[in-house]
C-alpha cells in the first residue's frame, strides 16, 4: 500500500542529478508543484520533463531553483524567461515524437502524477487526463500522486492500481479550467467558413482556443459526426447533447468517441465524468497516423499563425520568437491525407494588428518555424473563403491562398508571387 503523505513532504524526496516527470493538461498534480515551489532548495539540480498544454498547465518548474531545468515541448508564455535564460530544453517534436521519445526515454527518478480516488476494486482511474503517464509509468523508480477527491472516474479511462504507487497526497481541488470566452466576429466568420466543409458523418479532430470553438458551435445541424482527437471541450459536449455527434458512421471505434483529454470549464468534466461512450487514450493512440488513416471521411481543424504562397504554415514561432510548440497539428494532417475521403483544415484569420498584417505572407520569414509542409497541407480557410491547395502546383496554390487573403493585401502579395515565382525559375 502507498504511504499518504503531505505535500510538504515531497520536496525532501528530490536531490540533485534527479530526473522528474510531470503529468499535463488537467491530470497536473498541482498541490505537488505548489510544494515544490515552496521550497524551491529542492529542486537544486532537478531536471523535470512534461509535457504542459498551452493554456492549462502554467507551472514552470524549472524556476523553482537557479539550477532546476526542464525538458518541454511547448515554450507558452508562463516558460519563456527560463526559455531565454537556457533553463529550458525545447524539443520540437510532433506528439508523436514525443510518444516515441517518452518509449525510449531512460527511467526516471520520480513521477508525479494526479489520479481519481480508488474504487471498490483498489483501482485509480488517470481521470480526466491520459497524457503520457502510461509510457513513463514503469520507467519511474518513485510514483508519487495526488489523488483528488474532485477528479471524476469516467468509465473510459484508463486504471492503474493504487498499490503501484508509492506516496499518495489526499486533495479536493478544482480542475483547471479554459473557458472560451466572446468569439469576435471575424472568427464566427471562420467557423462558418470552415463548418461549411464538414459533412454528416465526417469524424472530426479538432484543435484548442477560439477558432475550433467558433468552427463546433456551427456543426449543431450536423448528424452522425464522429470525433478522435486529443481533447473534447465543452463545445464537444454541446454537439453531443443536440444530437449531431454520436460517432455512429466511425470506421473503427464505432459508437466511440476517442480522446486524450477533456479541457474546457466544469461543463465537459462534468458531461465527460460519466459517459461510457468517451474514451480516453494515450498519444500514442490518439495521434497515431496508422491509426488516424483508417478513418474513413476523417477531418482534421486546427489554428495556424500564418500561412505563406506556397502553403508552408507557421503555429509556433512570432517574429522568430518561440511562443508555443509543434504538437499535433501534423500527426492529424497525415493522418487526414491517408483516409478515404480524409481532409486537413488550417483556419486563421487573413490580418492581425488590426487589419495592418496580412497573414497569408509571400514566404515565411527567416526564423519562423515551418509548422505544417507545404506537401502535407490542405484547405486553408480565413474569413474570406476557403482554399484547397492538395494537389495543386506552386502558381494555383498561390492563387487561391491571395484570393482569400484580405483584398488590401491582393495587389502586393500578387506582386510579391511573381518575384518569387522568377526567383524559383531561376531568372533573378
Amino acid at each position: 500500500m502507498p504511504k499518504t503523505i503531505t505535500a510538504a513532504e515531497l520536496p525532501a524526496m528530490l536531490r540533485p542529478g534527479q530526473t522528474v516527470f510531470v503529468q499535463g493538461a488537467v491530470g497536473e498534480p498541482l498541490a505537488l508543484g505548489q510544494a515544490l515551489a515552496a521550497a524551491g532548495e529542492a529542486s537544486r539540480g532537478v531536471h523535470y520533463l512534461s509535457c504542459l498544454v498551452p493554456g492549462i498547465n502554467r507551472t514552470d518548474f524549472s524556476a523553482f531553483h537557479d539550477e532546476a531545468s526542464m525538458t518541454a515541448f511547448f515554450v507558452q508564455a508562463e516558460l519563456r524567461t527560463s526559455f531565454a535564460a537556457g533553463k529550458v530544453r525545447f524539443l520540437p517534436l510532433h506528439y508523436s515524437g514525443i510518444c516515441s521519445y517518452m518509449k525510449n526515454h531512460p527511467p526516471v527518478d520520480i513521477l508525479l502524477m494526479q489520479v481519481a480516488p480508488p474504487d471498490e476494486n483498489g483501482m485509480c482511474s488517470l481521470g480526466l487526463s491520459v497524457d503520457f503517464v502510461p509510457l513513463m509509468l514503469d520507467k519511474a523508480k518513485l510514483v508519487v500522486a495526488e489523488v483528488n477527491a474532485t477528479m471524476p472516474a469516467p468509465p473510459g479511462s484508463p486504471k492503474i492500481p493504487f498499490d503501484r504507487l508509492d506516496y499518495v497526497v489526499h486533495t479536493d481541488r478544482a480542475l483547471p479550467e479554459l473557458p472560451t470566452g466572446e468569439l469576435a466576429p471575424v472568427i464566427e466568420t471562420i467557423g462558418q467558413q470552415v463548418a461549411a466543409l464538414i459533412h454528416d458523418g465526417d469524424c472530426i479532430q479538432i484543435g484548442i482556443g477560439k477558432v475550433p470553438a467558433a468552427i463546433l458551435t456551427g456543426l449543431k445541424d450536423r448528424r452522425d459526426l464522429g470525433l478522435h482527437g486529443g481533447m473534447v471541450t465543452d463545445e464537444v459536449a454541446d454537439l453531443v447533447d443536440v444530437g449531431a455527434l454520436n460517432c455512429s458512421r466511425k470506421t473503427i471505434d464505432p459508437n466511440i468517441l476517442i480522446c486524450g483529454a477533456a479541457m474546457g470549464t466544469k461543463r465537459v468534466f462534468d458531461w465527460a465524468a460519466g459517459r461510457d461512450d468517451v474514451v480516453f487514450r494515450g498519444a500514442d493512440y490518439t495521434h497515431n497516423v496508422p491509426v488516424v488513416a483508417q478513418i474513413d471521411n476523417f477531418v482534421s481543424i486546427n489554428s495556424t499563425l500564418e500561412v505563406d504562397l506556397t502553403g508552408q504554415a507557421n503555429s509556433e514561432t512570432l517574429d522568430g520568437r518561440q511562443i508555443s510548440g509543434t504538437g499535433g497539428l501534423v500527426d492529424f494532417v497525415r493522418g487526414a491525407r491517408m483516409a478515404n475521403n480524409g481532409r486537413s483544415i488550417l483556419a486563421l484569420s487573413a490580418t492581425a494588428a488590426g487589419g495592418k498584417i496580412s497573414r497569408i505572407v509571400p514566404t515565411l520569414t527567416a526564423g519562423s518555424a515551418i509548422s505544417c509542409p507545404r506537401a502535407d497541407i490542405d484547405y486553408v480557410v480565413t474569413e474570406f473563403g476557403a482554399a484547397r491547395l492538395k494537389d495543386k502546383s506552386v502558381d494555383e496554390r498561390a492563387e487561391a491562398l491571395i484570393a482569400i487573403a484580405a483584398p488590401e493585401f491582393h495587389d502586393e502579395l500578387t506582386r510579391a508571387w511573381s518575384v518569387q515565382r522568377d526567383r524559383m525559375r531561376g531568372l533573378n
